[in-house]
């Protein structure tokens, strides 16, 4: 079984490149070029430059010895929190900023839910003295004002998506617009595995770093390349992608995936995918999406802003539907609890959307010679007024 893209953009039956006419040319000059840029010398040293002295990677492999102790199995987490920025997104802007330079491209739209990506984009767009043009729905500029304040500070203009649920999904469709009026001189900068081929594929692959670095630094601390899991959270699911990579064909590794479940996976206020969804098309792909019987899109609903989306990137349905991962919902309540205990225990605020991956060792049992290594995908200083409302801290 292969769980990599194929050469016509599919991850099994998902993936694919729905888009329109419009589009066409610059999706098309992408796919042509991607994979020739990213194995040029020049851009790779770039990256990898960029990467080490800009975001501060390799990312630290860190054994939270007290949480350990209490789920009573070795937990390590890949600590994304602390790159620069405070996110894995900025793995995946800088790869695309030094790709758009490449296609000659003056001008950067983005779509965001938590503002990660948000910030991340407006940053290389500083970095590199590009126009940047962020897309947010307005129910999320509220939730998350430090970081549209960061955006601005960093130049961007931010522009609230004001229709449907005024979250991630309409901050994308919006973004797909401007693309269409503004074909000739701008790149979209997708920020997570998600959108028409090649965009899953290449955001995956400038997130494998983080794979690529747990292999070598589970190496040292444990002996072993391998660990027994990798879990990350997943929303469109770039983070996964990046932690997965690497291991997608060890058969001895086993995967998490861990979705929002909001306030419970019936209650019509969710954002399981993997339970909720049935095959449809979402942001140009094929894929495992949550809709109605008449094929209209549910509104996805989770206290953290980067997991409210009504679908999964193509990767992950495919990953789903094969059995090769395993996926778990976790409600706001456990998500909450379990960044709370990070805090106290090891003395890390994770970011909410992390918080749901570290909910699964109060669900599910594991042995005390396992190897568990949780993307701890983001840091939680942009929730922490969500975390005083929820705790009345």
């Amino acid at each position: 079984m292969n769980y990599n893209v194929n050469e016509k953009g599919y991850y099994g039956e998902f993936g694919g490149a729905y888009i329109p006419e419009m589009l066409y040319p610059n999706v098309e000059e992408l796919r042509q070029n991607y994979l020739k840029i990213m194995a040029e010398p020049s851009f790779k040293k770039e990256f990898d430059q960029l990467l080490k002295d800009y975001v501060g990677r390799p990312s630290p492999l860190y054994f939270a010895k007290r949480l350990s102790e209490k789920y009573n199995t070795k937990i390590y987490l890949k600590r994304e929190d602390l790159n620069h920025t405070g996110a894995h997104k900025i793995n995946n802007t800088i790869g695309q900023i030094l790709m758009a330079k490449r296609l000659g491209k003056t001008r950067i739209i983005a779509e965001t839910g938590a503002g990660q990506h948000g910030v991340a984009t407006a940053t290389v767009c500083a970095l590199m003295g590009l126009e940047c043009i962020v897309y947010m729905g307005e129910i999320d500029i509220a939730r998350q004002a430090p970081n549209v304040a960061r955006m601005k500070m960093l130049g961007a203009t931010v522009v609230p998506a004001l229709s449907g649920s005024r979250t991630l999904k309409d901050a994308t469709n919006e973004a797909i617009r401007d693309w269409i009026n503004n074909p000739v001189n701008t790149h979209y900068i997708i920020g997570s595995a998600i959108g028409p081929h090649p965009y899953p594929d290449m955001v995956t692959r400038f997130q494998s770093v983080i794979s690529e670095e747990i292999k070598w630094q589970l190496k040292e601390h444990e002996g072993t390349e391998n660990p027994n899991y990798v879990v990350a959270c997943i929303g469109g699911g770039s983070n996964a992608a990046g932690t997965y990579y690497h291991y997608l064909h060890e058969p001895d590794v086993k995967i998490i995936a861990v979705e929002a479940a909001g306030l419970g996976v019936d209650s019509g206020e969710s954002a399981a995918t993997s339970v909720l969804g049935k095959e449809g098309i979402i942001h140009g792909c094929k894929t495992l999406l949550m809709q109605t019987k008449d094929g209209q899109i549910t509104e996805p609903y989770s206290i953290s802003a980067g997991l409210d989306y009504p679908g999964v990137g193509p990767m992950h349905a495919h990953l789903c539907k094969t059995g090769r991962a395993e996926f778990m919902a976790i409600t706001d309540d456990e998500a909450m609890k379990a960044g709370l205990e990070l805090c106290k225990l090891e003395g890390i605020i994770p970011a909410i959307e992390s918080s749901h991956a570290l909910a699964i060792f109060e669900q599910k049992i594991f042995k005390p010679t396992d190897v568990v290594v949780v993307s701890l995908s983001g840091r939680g200083d942009k929730d922490l007024q969500n975390y005083i409302e929820y705790f009345k801290i």
